[in-house]
Formats: C-alpha cells, structure tokens, sequence
C-alpha cells in the first residue's frame, strides 16, 4: 500500500530591499504608486490569489517596515506571515530569508521558497505556478524570456571608448526574471559553500546555486514580456500605463448546479434591462433561481438619468427581497457626429446616461451591496483607450467607467464590495444596430455571450478589474490579459472602423 506523501508547503519571499535613487526617489521604489496602489501592493496582491502559493514573507528596506505593515493591513493580505528588515545587500536579503524561513521547519522537513523582487508588479499567475510544479521535479528554477536584442560584449579602449569584442549567438541567449524557485535545502546549502569564498558577491539566487552547486540542474520557466522590473524612471511610466490597459481574462464559465447554488435566493438589479445585454442578465439570472429586477425605460418607465427614480427602484427591490446582491448598469446611449456639430440637448444626454448616471447608481447601490458584500458591474468600450473621431462623447464616458470602477473596487474595498467593468467586443445588441445599422452576420458578439460573461464575473471574486469579452479569447485560464495585446487590438479595430 502506497503511502501518501504531503506536498510540502510554498513560500513566496518578496524581495524589498531596494532604494529609489535611480528612479530619483527619496523613497524606496516599491512604494511608489502605480495605477493608484504601491508597487508592492500589486505585487503582493498575485501572489495573494495565487492558490499555489501558502505563504508569504517581505523582506524590505531599513526603516520602511511600517510602511509594508500599513500596506498589508489595509488590504486584508492574510497570507503574509512576516515582514523583516532586509540586508544592506541583496546576498544578505537573502541570507537572512533563508533564517526566517527555516526557523519553523521540523528535521528533515523542506519548503518551497520563491524568491521574487517587489518590483516586478506584472508577474502573471501562470508563472507563479510554473515555477511551483517544476519545484516536484528539480531543486532550483529560474525564470527568463528570449533576447529580442542582439547582445554584444564590449571592451574599454583608453580614452577611445567602446568596441565590440564578441557577439553571442541570440538564440542561446535568455534575458532572466524573477520569481526564481528553489527547495530550501539547496538554496540554503548554495550559501553554506558560497560563505566559504572571501570574494563572494552576487545579485540573483540562481548565479549562487550555479557557481556553488554546480551539480544541481537549473530548470528554466518561460517567463513573460510584462514581467517587467521598476528600474529606471521610464519604467514607472510603462508599467503605469501597462496597468491602465491590462484587462482580465472571464472567468471560468460555472455548472448548471453551481449557478443555480450561488444565485438561488440572491437579488439581482438591473438598469437597461429593457432588450441587449441587460436583458439577457435578466434571464440568465432568473433561470437559476434569482430574483430579478430588470429596469428600462421602455419597460418599468426607469429613467437612469433620474436620481429619485434609480432610488425608488433600488429601494423597492430591497423592500420586496430584505437584500440587494448584484447591481448591473448596462443603461447607454450611442451618438455620433462632430462635437462642433452636436447640439446641447445631445450632449446633455450623453453625459447624464453614460457618466452621471453610473454615478448616481453606485452612490445609491452602496449601502446596499455593503450589507450583503456584493458587487456593482458596469460597461465600457474598447474605445476607452482612445477616443475616436466623431466618438468623442462616447469614448470618453466609457473611459469614464475604467476609472470609476477602479476607483471605487479601492474605496469600497474595506466594505466587502466587489466592482467591476466588462468591456465587449463589438456586440449585436440594438443599440450598436441604431448607430451603425445592419452589419455581417458573424463579425459580432451576441449580447447572449456578454450576458453569460457578465454572469460569470458577478458570481467571482474579482474587483477592480477590466473583463474583456472578445470572439477570439486570450489564453484560458489567464489570471491577467496583455495589456499590449489589448491595446494593439483596439488599434487594429480603430484602423477598421468599428465601435
């Protein structure tokens, strides 16, 4: 008879220990803020989510303890187990990791250490868990990605300057990332040897392993382009932007069974609910046992842009259920022509449907949803990420909806609430065949498949994030879309023409 063997635990160590002064910052670089939260709040919010991962310990710059400490309590983080000062360099980081980490190990036993530099907030959850599967095989990982550069090796020639001396095959060449992964055993014993050698120095934990234990097999994990390391000052204004344009792959579609578990008895609110998308919610949700209100103007006489009714509606749905899960706005309107050319009435319209609106719906929905910790889901375009000629109202109302979703999944974090934006390919619904008419059969999505995205993304955890929905769909399982690949897709459809 087998005997089963537990899976030992995984640790993430975050390294923190750096400064800002090639970013010219008077304050360690991870704590910069990026799209609006420090850059090791991102980084620690993946390897939250990651369900590979057990644990985690910080390892920051002297002095700045608290700072982390605030951070983490702040968003909840309750797989951070410990936050110490780091060394004054980044062998004794680790070193002192490698202390904490086996302070609570039992003879005998081993851990999964990954070792992943605070800096680094793109990190996909894909690689996270590359790493921890190849460690049921192999003592130390790392992780790289190909060289799209050409490398040259160069040499100093008095007050001449450079000159090539040798160019090395590129397609041998890797450019390394980090987590890099490792048993504890082997990257504590790599230092054991390593403390041995007077002139020992090194900037990353694989160089260590590989000079010291040259025995031991480095396994490669294809890491990612966005894995991107918080360097130098163009890198705060990349990654910023990278962040502004990452959306997130759906969610896994659910069971029959478990649809109908997680919305049975659960009330769902539904502005435009009339026809489209709100209207298919409406019936999804209803079909698994929920109780709906779907609102329109065409249907229920709401008008969105009216407060006191978007009040009456919601109270009513709460006087009627004793609660209010889900509030969906999927409410819009589509004009286009010139702004020089468009009347007031027009643009009035525009700005109360598509921006005041919303707003109005999340002011009301708040103590609602805060009660039953809920979630508020809104709609954008894919010209969000730039507005279009004769757009102009549209585009930057929907973009309007990106940053109100962020900012309010941070405001309302602290109160359990959930907020997020779906973002659909062009999509047969009635309101895109008023502005654009009849298009081919099969270069749209049906509102049918925004509708069961939208389902999906209610019934998850996530918040603050931008869900595309698109024919072609990025890689499954995904815990984060490129944010270039994004992009480039809206340009190529801003080239075509279309909404």
């Amino acid at each position: 008879m087998s005997q089963h063997i537990a899976k030992p635990r995984t640790t993430a160590v975050i390294l923190a220990g750096g400064t800002g002064q090639r970013v010219g910052l008077s304050i360690p670089k991870q704590l910069l803020k990026i799209a609006g939260k420090a850059v090791i709040e991102h980084t620690l919010t993946t390897f939250e989510n990651a369900d590979s991962i057990d644990d985690v310990i910080v390892l920051m710059a002297p002095g700045y303890v608290p700072d982390v400490e605030k951070i983490v309590a702040r968003a909840g983080f309750t797989k951070v187990k410990e936050i110490i000062e780091g060394g004054s360099t980044r062998n004794e980081t680790t070193e002192r990791a490698i202390t904490a980490l086996g302070a609570d190990l039992a003879p005998g036993e081993d851990l999964n250490v990954l070792f992943h530099d605070a800096v680094r907030p793109l990190l996909a959850r894909r690689v996270i868990d590359d790493c921890v599967a190849a460690l049921d095989r192999y003592q130390a990982v790392d992780v790289a990605i190909p060289s799209a550069d050409t490398i040259i090796v160069t040499r100093t020639h008095g007050q001449d300057g450079e000159f090539i001396t040798e160019i090395p095959d590129r397609s041998r060449l890797r450019r390394g990332q980090t987590p890099q992964a490792f048993k504890l055993s082997t990257i504590r014993r790599a230092y054991e040897v390593a403390a041995g050698d007077p002139n020992f120095q090194a900037t990353d934990d694989c160089s260590v392993v590989l000079k010291y234990l040259p025995d031991v097999p480095i396994h490669v994990v294809a890491g990612d382009e966005y894995n991107m390391k918080v360097t130098q000052p163009v890198d705060v204004f990349i990654a910023d932007k990278l962040f502004q344009l990452g959306s997130t792959a759906a969610p896994e579609q659910k069971g029959e069974e478990t649809y109908r578990e997680l919305l049975a008895g659960r009330t769902v609110v539904i502005f435009g609910g009339s026809y489209g998308i709100g209207k298919d919610i409406a019936e999804f949700a209803g079909s698994y046992g929920a109780q709906v209100y779907a609102l329109g103007r065409s249907t229920t006489g709401t008008h969105v842009e009216n407060p006191e009714e978007v009040d009456d509606a919601l109270s009513r749905a709460y006087a009627e259920t004793g609660r209010i899960d889900y509030v969906v706005n999927t409410a819009g309107v589509l004009r286009i022509g010139k702004l020089a050319e468009t009347d007031n009435a027009t643009i009035e319209e525009a700005l109360k449907v598509n921006y005041l609106a919303p707003v109005q719906i999340a002011r009301s929905a708040y103590k609602y949803l805060a009660e039953t910790k809920g979630q508020l889901l809104l709609y954008t375009s894919s010209s969000y990420t730039r507005g279009r000629a004769e757009y102009s109202l549209y585009s930057s109302t929907k973009a309007a909806m990106v940053n109100l979703t962020q900012a309010l999944s941070d405001e309302w974090a602290g109160d359990g609430i959930r907020v997020n934006c779906v973002n659909p390919e062009r999509t047969a619904t009635p309101m895109r065949t008023r502005a654009f008419g009849q298009e081919p059969a099969g270069s749209l999505l049906s509102s049918e498949a925004v509708a069961r995205t939208s389902l999906d993304v209610l019934l998850s955890e996530l918040t603050g994030h931008v869900i595309d929905v698109r024919q072609q769909d990025p890689t499954a399982g995904a815990s984060r879309a490129s944010g270039f690949e994004q992009a480039l897709a809206g340009v190529l459809d801003r080239q075509d023409g279309v909404a």
